[in-house]
């Protein structure tokens, strides 16, 4: 039976989609809100002070397991870390939904396959840039790829302001590289973006196709065993010790559980606008948790980098048009 992915419901599948994989629903969330048909967002009676709280406090536990993630790359490695993390989503998404035999038609499980490589490759990507980065500016240039995706499908007045202002914020960033920033790391954190904004389109395909949910499930799965070689190749014995599964949890925990279930609450009570400006804020939050956690400083032309991103990302995906979203 197809599935309508509008409104509550929308926000509903999509988040346990988006925050079992670890990133925002804004992915694959459509357009307009997440109030049912008629109903007018602002009129919950829930305070939106209190959406646009549990919405900070979902970035901000993504970021701090990412932050987590880097304690595990000395003995993990990138590989096993992503794989940890990869696996653990894998377990969720089963649990949720599993796909059908009949829906798994040969266009299907092309489409699935791809889409678990794009998830393998996004990251593995990230993790490398992120053992060679400091994480606000990994995160920065990794959330290019959504930005990309948004200013392509916008037509408005102000999309050519909002790429200048993009592009700004990176090129403050190409003085350091080789003399401060690895260009191996930046070439990784690129790819990642990259990956992400495939990520964005792949996933609407799947969503829409008779698979749907499962699909996503299914795809996890191909991610976890593609990622499944580099992960023992790097972590190795490493991944059985008790410690370091017991940390690799609670990356899963950070990136994935906790924000599904804050940002769940708080799509119930924000339109999709909203939360596309408080969603940029992730490099922001990532840079400030990277210096406090990590002790990562900043110098003032990064910082401002970071925020022409943000501010750009804020307006393209505050102005841009909805993205589709899948029915399953």
């Amino acid at each position: 039976m197809p599935l309508n992915l509008s409104g509550a419901t929308s926000a509903r599948t999509v988040s346990i989609v988006a925050g079992a994989l670890g990133y925002s629903p804004l992915a694959v969330f459509d357009d307009g809100g997440v109030a049912p048909p008629g109903e007018d967002p602002s009129s919950r009676s829930s305070p939106r002070r209190l959406a646009v709280g549990l919405m900070l406090t979902g970035i901000a536990s993504v970021q701090l397991g990412s932050a987590l993630a880097t304690t595990l790359f000395e003995r993990l490695g990138p590989g096993g870390t992503a794989l940890w993390r990869t696996a653990f989503a894998a377990v969720v998404l089963l649990a949720i939904r599993r796909p059908a035999r009949s829906a798994l038609d040969r266009g299907t499980r092309r489409d699935i396959v791809l889409f678990g490589l794009v998830l393998a490759g996004m990251n593995l990507c990230f993790y490398t840039a992120l053992e060679r980065l400091p994480l606000g500016i990994a995160v920065t240039f990794e959330f290019t790829g959504p930005l990309v995706v948004a200013l392509l499908g916008s037509r408005g007045r102000l999309d050519a302001f909002w790429a200048l202002l993009a592009a700004a914020g990176i090129l403050l960033f190409l003085p350091d590289v080789g003399d401060g920033l690895d260009p191996v790391g930046v070439g990784f954190a690129l790819a990642a973006a990259a990956f992400w904004g495939i990520y964005i389109l792949v996933s609407a395909r799947v969503g829409r196709g008779p698979a749907g949910l499962g699909g996503l499930s299914a795809a996890m799965v191909v991610s976890s065993v593609v990622l499944l070689p580099i992960g023992i190749a790097e972590g190795g014995g490493e991944l059985l010790d008790p410690s370091l599964a017991a940390a690799g949890v609670a990356v899963a925990l950070l990136s994935s559980a906790i924000p599904y279930t804050v940002e769940l609450q708080a799509l119930r009570r924000l339109p999709a606008s909203t939360f596309g400006v408080l969603l940029s804020l992730e490099p922001a939050v990532a840079a400030g948790i990277g210096a406090v956690a990590l002790s990562q400083g900043l110098a003032g032309r990064e910082a401002l980098a970071i925020a022409l991103v943000v501010v750009a990302s804020a307006g393209a995906l505050r102005t841009g048009p909805p993205i589709e979203s899948p029915e399953a």
